[in-house]
């Protein structure tokens, strides 16, 4: 029996956490066929979403997506992200959280760290907040 990924558990936790110290999680997304975001809002195929629970409505962090309805200038919207597109979740106020080091599926590289992210030697654990 294959065990399931331990990422959401730790999506939801960190979410928890976010939540209980009054602080605002946010998600970074590699964008793709798979997630349903607002075009518009996405830039170099990543984007960043406000997750916390006064931003969104129906927020739902599954085993497999992650779901809400959120306002992107105005307009209501349904936001669909496969987990295994978020790349990191973290505090927006001070940065804590987890990479989840991701492949971009158009840029398959040797590397488990996002393309194009300047990052710390191997073997350091590195979070960089980008808003």
């Amino acid at each position: 029996m294959d065990t399931p990924s331990l990422k959401p558990y730790l999506i939801r936790a960190i979410h928890e956490w976010c939540a209980d110290n009054a602080l605002t999680p946010h998600v970074a997304v590699v964008v793709d066929e798979y997630v349903r975001v607002p075009p518009e809002y996405v830039r170099e195929s990543r984007i960043i979403l406000n997750i916390a629970h006064d931003a969104t409505a129906s927020l739902v962090i599954g085993n497999e997506t992650l779901s809400f309805k959120a306002r992107f200038g105005g307009i209501a919207r349904d936001i669909l992200v496969p987990i295994a597109n978020i790349a990191a979740i973290y505090a927006r106020e001070n940065g804590v959280g987890m990479n989840f080091g991701i492949r971009e599926a158009s840029a398959a590289t040797e590397s488990d760290e996002l393309p194009e992210t300047p990052g710390p030697k191997p073997g350091r654990p590195h979070l960089r907040v980008v808003k």
